[in-house]
């Protein structure tokens, strides 16, 4: 088995701010102290791909750096992690390194300053389709922060993932929230999905995201209604968009939930993605996976911890409630860290500590039509096959 994760990819420099009200004590002219600053790579590329590797996938990254002091930082950064790792890495010199000054303040949330870098730049010619060819699967993530990637309706984004499915490799794609008022907060997802969702084995974006590039009335009315758009969020609304995605041409749909766990939909005719996948298993399913019990330190990377659990139990041939199992496992020993990577486990004291009972959230569904699968601990819902419990 073998994974490549390619996309978007920095490097975060994240002082540590001291001292109480920080924000407030920010004036022209005045210096400020602080704390050490935590370097470290960020983007789904780092924190897919290196959670993939913690996991025992061998991975190999396809991020695009420029040149630069930043860029090698990133480099080294993901070298510590095994010496094979960055051999996919494109390295332009007519770019510079993306990277994010991410300020903390205690008791305030993060505020992120950003420049998107080579990202911007990032082409579908920018890939060794030789070496993705030779992968098992080929993940790619967070194309609204790349600007090739939307401009042209998608055309870029669209022929990577031909180029990929042609070649016979499994193809998966996250998302990422795109910022309202830039270019790609603009444009018509609508259509992009509809052009790239044929070559897509596996459609893995958050809810927010999903329903902000598909309807942005709804999403602004549903965040509107309560200041939290999970709140919202009903069985009926996730069978009705997950359709609509299953129509425009996706196999697999797992939708992020945030502490309201994760969806799976899939197709009722699925291939056979690779040797030990069990397609009839996977076939028309509709289910839904609460999230493990834990005590939350930090959320930064939380989604991507899950695609890489979900992939790596579709690679090891795991049946669709255990992969929805073992993503929601991966992604919840996440946040018991602050950073992306190190409350990771490796996929043995993974397996041990689901074996062990660990305790899930409750989902509290009382809707109508879904059933509880006890052995489990997974709702299943009305576009469920039924035939697999």
């Amino acid at each position: 088995m073998q994974a490549i994760a390619a996309g978007h990819i920095c490097l975060d420099i994240i002082p540590n701010l001291t001292g109480e009200n920080f924000l407030e004590r920010i004036q022209p002219g005045h210096l400020l102290q602080v704390g050490a600053a935590e370097i470290t790579t960020g983007g789904s590329v780092s924190n897919t791909g290196l959670a993939l590797h913690k996991l025992g996938i061998p991975t190999q990254l396809m991020g695009k750096v420029g040149d630069d002091m930043f860029g090698r930082a990133v480099c080294d950064l993901i070298g510590a992690y095994g010496a094979h790792l960055d051999g996919g890495m494109i390295v332009a010199r007519d770019s510079e390194t993306s990277y994010s000054i991410i300020l903390s303040p205690p008791g305030v949330d993060r505020i992120f300053l950003h420049n998107p870098g080579a990202n911007n730049t990032f082409a579908s010619s920018d890939l060794d389709y030789e070496k993705i060819a030779h992968a098992d699967i080929f993940h790619f993530g967070y194309p609204p922060l790349m600007r090739c990637m939307y401009v042209n309706d998608g055309e870029e984004l669209a022929e990577i993932f031909r180029r990929v499915k042609t070649g016979g490799t499994i193809t998966s794609l996250d998302m990422a929230f795109p910022d309202p008022s830039s270019s790609a907060g603009k444009v018509d997802w609508r259509t992009i999905f509809g052009k790239i969702l044929p070559f897509v084995d596996i459609f893995m974006p958050s809810i927010e995201e999903l329903i902000y590039c598909l309807d942005q009335s709804l999403y602004y009315k549903l965040s509107d209604n309560s200041g939290c758009l999970l709140a919202c969020i009903t069985p009926e609304l996730l069978h009705e968009v997950s359709s609509e995605l299953l129509n425009m041409g996706a196999s697999i749909i797992a939708l992020k939930l945030g502490d309201r766990g994760l969806y799976l939909r899939t197709a009722a005719n699925l291939p056979v993605l690779h040797q030990g996948f069990k397609a009839v298993s996977w076939a028309g399913r509709e289910l839904w996976s609460p999230c493990f019990r834990v005590k939350m330190i930090g959320t930064t990377g939380a989604g991507d911890a899950t695609i890489a659990g979900f992939i790596s139990g579709l690679l090891k041939g795991f049946d669709p409630c255990q992969t929805m199992t073992l993503a929601a496992a991966v992604g919840a020993s996440n946040v018991e860290a602050s950073d992306a990577l190190s409350g990771i486990h490796n996929w043995d004291e993974t397996l041990v500590r689901i074996a062990m009972g660990w305790e899930r959230c409750d989902l509290g569904l009382s809707a109508k039509e879904w059933s509880y699968l006890p052995s489990h601990n997974i709702w299943a819902g009305p576009g469920d096959s039924g035939n697999h419990w």
